[in-house]
């Protein structure tokens, strides 16, 4: 277990909203034939183009900076979401260039996937991006040594703790993620998964409120994670603005964007 972090301002802990834009890529690199499938894809066409105007207006009435983590193919579809995630004031940081699971990738595959997300993410939007969250969370052995390589400054895939901490032998921050604060856990519905029952809010912020109360309590780092074409559903605004609301008035919580965080811990803190 990592040691305590001591926090900005004296905070008892922080909290980070982060948000996987992965439209309809997650199916195009994913399921075969996806590409002649619409009806499949357009639950991710729904995220750029509808959800993220909408998710932006609620964080933006709160004042919090989120971390839009984008795939570089992404990127290049859908120029004018990410292109209002920045100009919001938000940070984008590295999800692959396409949606591929790094462990499920050769040596050779997983470094042009991040090279080349981070040229795309530069080239499209002037981004030089800070930090990685794989596709599915699934990184490799090689995944901490190619991100020192890269020169990027965090990671945000792991569960082996609550806090932020450095990686073994690296300078790269590791930002503790966890399915409890997923969206996907409880409203990843599609094609391929009709006998699951999707949650309800009401479960949903059940578990989220007691899961941020508990990390906040050992003075840890909440990271939420969230997919636009999911939290951003007409029916789950009101829960999600319930989080944003949480994060931004919470007294004692430091929100920050997934960068400041991993700047706060290599700085010391």
């Amino acid at each position: 277990m990592s040691a305590a972090v001591a926090w900005p301002d004296g905070a008892r802990s922080a909290a980070c909203l982060t948000f996987d834009l992965d439209a309809d890529e997650v199916w195009l690199a994913e399921v075969p034939n996806a590409a002649r499938r619409p009806g499949v894809l357009s639950q991710g066409v729904y995220g750029p183009n509808v959800a993220v105007p909408l998710l932006l207006e609620v964080l933006g009435r709160y004042g919090v900076a989120a971390t839009f983590f984008v795939p570089g193919r992404v990127a290049e579809r859908y120029p004018e979401a990410v292109r209002a995630v920045l100009d919001a004031g938000h940070e984008v940081a590295h999800h692959g260039y396409t949606h591929r699971a790094p462990a499920s990738l050769t040596a050779q595959e997983e470094e042009e996937e991040l090279a080349r997300g981070i040229a795309v993410l530069r080239e499209t939007h002037g981004v030089t991006v800070r930090g990685y969250r794989a596709p599915s969370w699934d990184v490799s052995v090689r995944t901490v040594e190619l991100l020192q390589r890269y020169g990027l400054a965090y990671s945000s895939n792991l569960m082996a703790d609550f806090r932020p901490y450095r990686h073994t032998g690296s300078d790269v921050v590791e930002l503790p993620v966890h399915w409890t604060l997923d969206d996907a856990a409880h409203f990843w519905f599609g094609q391929t998964a009709w006998t699951r029952k999707l949650a309800t809010n009401e479960e949903a912020g059940a578990i989220w409120r007691a899961e941020a109360a508990g990390i906040d309590r050992l003075g840890g780092l909440c990271v939420h994670t969230f997919h636009p074409q999911l939290i951003g559903r007409p029916g789950r605004l009101e829960l999600f603005e319930d989080i944003v609301r949480a994060v931004a008035e919470a007294e004692g919580v430091w929100a920050a964007t997934a960068a400041q965080v991993a700047d706060w811990v290599r700085g010391g803190g």
